[in-house]
């Protein structure tokens, strides 16, 4: 499934001003997507250490329940694309949006720890359709004058999610007495904390009936009177809709479909550009951002920190996180990819580092001493600060933009497939590594940080500025 192709005269059709307010409602129902991808990738760090206890399990164990909703994330967006384009994006988004509830429900009310995991990879297969239709879906809709706005909304609808779950657990928690497994509403708090899931999830699922079908999709199913009466809607009836039909079959017939076997080519399996993009995907996760969202509350727990702070943290991280995105939008097209990626780059390795020196430490009462304490979360604070602001976005953009047009669908895949893997590895190591020795495993991520800075300057090319046809 591919987004419809930019029209030359994008000034023409910018939407009238009547009809603004009700594309920016479509981009935002359609992001609740991006939201629930949020929310439920970072919920479960409120109920790691009461799974942990309620279970009796191991680090390797839980680990593979936390990690194991990354399985599901990747059959989605594999099998996304496909469905959309077989019954129609509102559909998928309403198969999502049930999928979310579902999984809700289930991880709120196990009967035992393997129901938990399956609940766990119904909702990553929800995550994964929600990563690949929402963004898809507002940019065959959205006008072309205001395709690149509308289409930040996935991003910052993503980012909003993790810091929403965190505050909701954090006030649970609260409600709770500070206990993850204390009694509320007849269930543990943890139960609580991933069923309330179930709110944003029916929410998003009551939006895709209020907005309409993607004109690309309706086109390609013959419905095309249909078609015109939605560009009408998003882009104003002064358009000539009959030559934005004529223009979006055009495009649609002229698109290739690239395979795996067009990757193919080098001395090394892929052609070089494919491995630039496994690359680019494979160091975004390897830097361990995703510990910050799945494991955070752990960690602080782990060197002290009590669970209700320990909450709290996550969340200011959370907010920290929207500062960064934020920063990075605004400055992705000013400064460009691969200046904000090695900005990025420094940053994390700042702040990895302090993180590494804090944790060496020995717990005193429990506890890291004063001083390693505040410069272990102050650092963390930076590490996600730098990575929000550059390899958070700027991976996503590059992605899209770098790949010629002939491979762009099928290496697009590859890199996210490599991406998903990357996640997994992470996610599923961190806690038998922490427990191992977490000064070192903070430095492993930290040397992972430091080669992404050679890697982005002798292989990553600058794509700011440039057409897409211009990839080569």
């Amino acid at each position: 499934m591919t987004s419809t192709a930019q029209a030359p005269q994008s000034g023409a059709r910018t939407a009238h001003p009547d009809h603004l307010g009700h594309v920016i409602f479509i981009a935002a129902a359609a992001a609740m997507g991006g939201f629930l991808f949020g929310y439920d990738s970072s919920v479960i760090n409120g109920a790691v250490e009461a799974i942990r206890d309620r279970y009796d399990i191991g680090s390797a164990a839980l680990a593979q329940v936390i990690a194991i909703a990354l399985i599901g994330c990747a059959v989605g967006a594999a099998t996304a694309g496909r469905i959309a384009d077989r019954i129609g994006r509102i559909r998928c988004m309403q198969i999502a949006a049930v999928l979310f509830t579902i999984s809700a429900v289930g991880s709120a009310l196990p009967f035992a720890l393997w129901d938990l995991a399956l609940w766990r990879i119904v909702g990553g297969f929800a995550i994964g359709m929600a990563s690949v239709i929402g963004p898809a879906y507002i940019a065959e809709v959205a006008p072309p004058a205001y395709r690149g706005r509308l289409g930040s909304f996935q991003q910052a609808a993503i980012v909003v999610g993790i810091a929403i779950s965190q505050l909701v657990n954090w006030g649970l928690l609260n409600a709770a007495g500070g206990n993850q497994r204390g009694r509320l509403m007849g269930l543990e708090a943890w139960q609580v904390m991933l069923g309330v899931m179930v709110v944003p999830a029916v929410l998003y699922g009551l939006l895709s009936f209020a907005i309409p079908e993607s004109p690309r999709f309706l086109i390609s199913v013959g419905r095309r009177d249909r078609a015109r009466e939605i560009l009408a809607e998003v882009e104003g009836k002064d358009v000539d809709l009959n030559a934005r039909v004529l223009e979006i079959e055009t495009a649609m017939k002229r698109e290739e479909k690239s395979g795996f076997r067009d990757l193919l080519g080098g001395g090394f399996f892929f052609k070089p550009i494919v491995w630039v993009g496994i690359g680019l995907s494979v160091f975004q996760q390897f830097v361990g951002i995703n510990v910050a969202f799945y494991y955070s509350s752990t960690l602080w727990q782990s060197v002290g920190v009590d669970p209700a702070n320990s909450f709290f943290y996550s969340f200011t991280t959370s907010i920290i996180n929207i500062v960064g995105t934020v920063i990075a939008m605004i400055f992705v097209d000013r400064v460009g990819r691969k200046p904000l990626a090695i900005i990025g780059s420094v940053g994390m390795v700042v702040g990895l580092a302090l993180e590494a020196w804090a944790f060496s430490y020995d717990l005193v009462g429990g506890k890291l001493p004063a001083t390693q304490g505040w410069v272990a979360l102050i650092a963390a604070h930076v590490f996600v600060l730098f990575f929000a602001l550059s390899w958070g976005v700027v991976v996503w953009v590059m992605l899209g933009e770098m790949f010629p047009n002939k491979i762009r669908a099928a290496a697009l895949g590859v890199a996210a497939s490599a991406q998903w893997i990357a996640n997994w590895a992470i996610t599923a190591s961190f806690p038998s590594l922490a427990d191992w020795n977490l000064s070192a495993t903070y430095m492993i991520y930290t040397v992972f940080a430091a080669l992404s800075i050679p890697f982005v300057l002798k292989f990553v090319k600058e794509t700011k500025g440039k057409a897409l046809e211009e990839m080569g």
